[in-house]
């Protein structure tokens, strides 16, 4: 049988004949095996050699240049979020337990003072509610609503109005002259002390945790980075060794100046992750824990400001659970124990700085002074002088109110100094990492091309 002179017979369908060729597809592993030759065909001569190891310096250069990059900018963020939100959002959350506990002592204050509250106590008042609504709805906007935080700012914002009804109430009903305002104040100091500062404190705690878990993660090495950088640094060095064996030559200037751009950003790199590290520990240390003691100091001097004053109001109504004390005399004992621990803690942590430490040893000396004064009102109101108690603990002198207002004014002046502290620390930590980045991603690929224009004035030679 004949066929066209272009025919193929394995196309039109004619069996196999002897001599006759059968045409197989090509395979995949064909076509890698074909350049793994040429791959072993190339390291067999020098020039083959130097683009091989050209390939690779850029590569490792780049990619250098890369992860530094990517770990530095994650760290980065880590670190801003912790100056502008997750820092912020943890003091305000402690501002809302603050504000909500200063509420509940004015609250109770007013109600000592009588039918006519005082106007300043109950401007005091309405700021500090206020002041809670305001920061429950900043935080809400930078919040998910199904985080613990979420939840949180939505269990407050519900009982927040409930009891501002009750105190409204209570304050009605003092106006009137009548007995009920007591156990209207009493009720709404129970849903303060029992659910409204319980969910603040959650919300202190959750926006804390993610707090420092930001800083934690702006102060993780960077080990992919450092590694990497080694790797190629050390690449480098190896093929200028290897260049001056085998020319005898000390310098070749694109390899010198590849080497000298990884050494800069493995240097930046090692330094500048130090100093952060550094800046923001020393935030962490000396700034957020002594923040956070403080901000539970002067809670704690709130609670117990509301206890004392609710002393007077309840007027033995209250009991413990065993029935044998007064229960808001044992819970502002029980606080004030708890005070003083705190600040004893502050003053550890503030050192030897002066502006940090002497807010706390007056906010120290407040509170002994307080104690005292206590003392002498109990005395009095057991020998039966209500009203002699009641001028020392509201009077406008000697009285446990103007000791108090101390402790208080203090505290706010230590918070404000560790808050600078904190701020300027974890700022410089920000900063040491600012512009890293980028200037690692641009040296990387002036390093590369360094590296390659070496190894091509090194090909040179064989043409």
């Amino acid at each position: 049988m004949t066929y066209p002179p272009n025919a193929d017979p394995q196309r039109e369908g004619a069996p196999d004949r002897p001599g006759v060729p059968v045409t197989v597809p090509a395979q995949r592993g064909g076509v890698r095996s074909v350049a793994a030759e040429r791959l072993r065909a190339a390291a067999t001569t020098e020039p083959g050699r130097l683009q091989i190891i050209g390939a690779v310096l850029a590569l490792l250069v780049v990619a250098f240049g890369a992860v530094t990059a990517l770990e530095v900018s994650g760290r980065a963020s880590a670190a801003d979020d912790v100056v502008t939100r997750s820092q912020p959002l943890s003091a305000d959350a402690a501002d809302v337990y603050r504000s909500l506990a200063d509420a509940d002592t004015m609250a109770a204050s007013g109600f000592l003072a009588g039918a006519e509250e005082p106007r300043d106590v109950h401007e005091q008042y309405e700021t500090d509610i206020k002041e809670a609504a305001r920061l429950l709805v900043k935080a809400a906007a930078s919040t998910d609503t199904s985080s613990p935080s979420g939840k949180e700012i939505t269990t407050l914002n519900e009982l927040l109005p409930q009891y501002t009804g009750l105190v409204e109430r209570a304050r009605a009903n003092n106006r009137q002259g009548l007995p009920l305002g007591g156990a209207y104040l009493r009720y709404a100091n129970q849903k303060m002390t029992d659910e409204l500062l319980p969910a603040a404190e959650r919300l202190y705690a959750a926006e804390t945790a993610r707090f420092s878990a930001d800083s934690a993660d702006a102060r993780r090495w960077p080990f992919l980075a450092l590694g990497v950088g080694v790797v190629a640094l050390a690449a480098l060095v190896w093929m200028q060794r290897r260049t001056y064996r085998r020319t005898n030559r000390v310098f070749n200037h694109g390899l010198l100046a590849a080497t000298a751009a990884a050494a800069v950003v493995l240097l930046w790199l090692a330094v500048g992750h130090t100093v952060a590290r550094a800046e923001l520990q020393d935030a962490m240390v000396h700034g957020q824990e002594s923040l956070d003691v403080l901000n539970k100091a002067r809670i704690s001097s709130l609670k117990a400001r509301a206890n004392e004053n609710l002393t007077l109001v309840a007027r033995g109504a209250v009991l413990t659970a065993d029935g044998t004390q007064d229960r808001y005399e044992t819970d502002y004992g029980t606080g004030m124990k708890v005070l003083d621990a705190q600040l004893r803690s502050a003053g550890k942590l503030a050192g030897d700085d002066s502006l940090g430490s002497e807010p706390v040893a007056r906010a120290a000396t407040g509170v002994a002074e307080w104690q005292e004064r206590h003392r002498a009102a109990r005395s009095t109101d057991d020998q039966g002088d209500y009203d002699g108690a009641l001028k020392q603990i509201i009077g406008p002198e000697d009285s446990t109110g103007e000791s108090f207002a101390r402790v208080d004014e203090a505290l706010r002046q230590a918070l404000a100094h560790e808050q600078g502290e904190f701020t300027t620390a974890a700022r410089s930590g920000r900063g040491a990492l600012g512009g890293l980045p980028v200037g690692a991603a641009v040296l990387a690929v002036l390093g590369a091309v360094a590296a390659i224009a070496g190894i091509n004035r090194r090909l040179s030679e064989y043409r």
